[in-house]
């Protein structure tokens, strides 16, 4: 059942405020999962020791939880935030709320369970949650009548289809159902980000950099972005054309750098929650660089992957929460906490160390890849330091939210 009511008839409220707008809970519980879950990877992988599973790969618990996982728990507080806005309608609070927080966490314990039985609860669980979300979003959008932003919305029901056919290969019963599940959720996070770093990016920069500029989108290069993206994911997903995928590839990352240069002005340095999302875009693109490069170069496809997940999505997710996190509870987003920086410049060390130094040396991978999961586990650890006490409390201005 979705509780809703029109916002301007919330109450302000004091006290405990964690369950009052989805980004407090799902912002928390994804940096736990980030920090916790690179933890058991670098367990298996670094220290080769055995804390998954059997019923799953290894590898594919790792690409499921921070796909799946986390990815889509910050997506779910970012969406049921951004869908209030929107509407002027109150999304998930309270009891219903926390009723689709359980169904995310207990998915996610299940899945750390042995036995095929606690592998077809995470399934299931999984499913439920997104299910949940994905009408949880839907109703609002569609009571305000706002059929634009349904596009943004149906983004969340491709994360459903693609988690299904994940599970499917897991039980043998669709042919490289794994793979290609795990791609469709990596492609519609890489979709949501860059659409709406199209509507946001421009809009943030102008009002935060402390003196007058005009950025602006141009309509021919938006729709040249949006339909060869969808070409690339489709034929990397379905066709694995790897010549194809190359081309389209470096088409794109020509298409964005231009589109990130037209956002570009010298102040976004001396901001945090600026620069993060600027090379957090630019990592994206460096992703498509190297999906390029595997075809022309011969290069690992996990060295794009990893351009595409731990810069990319890993800088513009933290970035998002810690600057939402600031503003959706009154605070000033020009002065964010102090060490913020900090975590935003170890992540971009992290993808530095993952991605780039194997391209120099393949003798230390092992330890490269250490290295960027302990910057990762750090970068996510000191964000729930800072934003923890700022995700339970109250607005500062005592507004509801």
């Amino acid at each position: 059942m979705l509780t809703i009511h029109s916002e301007k008839q919330a109450p302000v409220e004091h006290g405990f405020a964690l369950f009052r707008l989805g980004f407090r809970p799902f912002f928390m519980v994804a940096a736990l999962l980030a920090a916790i879950g690179m933890v058991i990877w670098m367990v298996e992988l670094v220290f080769n020791m055995r804390l998954l599973p059997a019923t799953v790969p290894p590898i594919y618990w790792h690409a499921h939880e921070m796909i799946y996982g986390y990815a889509l728990a910050v997506i779910a507080g970012f969406l049921l935030t951004a869908v209030r806005n929107w509407s002027n309608v109150q999304t998930l609070h309270g009891w219903p709320l926390q009723l689709l927080l359980l169904l995310w966490g207990l998915a996610r314990i299940a899945g750390l369970m042995p036995g095929s039985q606690a592998l077809m609860a995470a399934v299931i669980l999984d499913n439920l949650f997104i299910l949940y979300l994905s009408v949880a979003l839907t109703v609002p959008v569609a009571q305000a009548k706002l059929w634009k932003n349904m596009g943004v919305i149906s983004k969340v029901y491709f994360f459903l289809i693609g988690n299904v056919i994940y599970a499917l290969g897991l039980f043998g019963l669709f042919h490289d159902g794994q793979r290609i599940g795990l791609f469709i959720g990596l492609y519609m996070i890489l979709s949501l980000i860059l659409v709406l770093s199209r509507r946001l990016m421009p809009m943030f920069i102008e009002r935060g950099v402390g003196y007058t500029v005009t950025l602006k989108n141009h309509i021919q290069l938006d729709i040249a972005c949006f339909l060869l993206f969808l070409v690339f994911a489709i034929a990397d997903i379905f066709f694995t054309n790897v010549a194809l995928v190359a081309y389209l590839a470096a088409v794109l990352f020509i298409l964005h750098s231009i589109r990130l240069w037209g956002w570009y002005t010298h102040g976004i340095w001396h901001k945090p929650l600026l620069w993060v999302l600027f090379l957090g875009y630019g990592w994206i693109i460096v992703g498509f660089a190297l999906k390029f490069a595997v075809f022309a170069a011969g290069i690992s496809p996990s060295l794009a992957i990893h351009a595409f997940t731990v810069g990319g999505i890993g800088m513009m997710t933290l970035g998002m929460m810690s600057r939402i996190s600031l503003g959706h509870t009154g605070r000033d987003i020009a002065h964010p906490p102090s060490g913020v920086g900090l975590a935003f410049l170890m992540l971009c060390v992290g993808a530095i160390v993952r991605v780039l130094f194997p391209l120099i040396s393949t003798e230390f991978y092992q330890l490269w890849i250490g290295i960027s999961q302990g910057l990762w586990i750090a970068a996510f650890t000191l964000f729930l330091y800072r934003y923890t006490a700022i995700l339970v409390r109250p607005r500062i201005d005592g507004r509801p939210g």
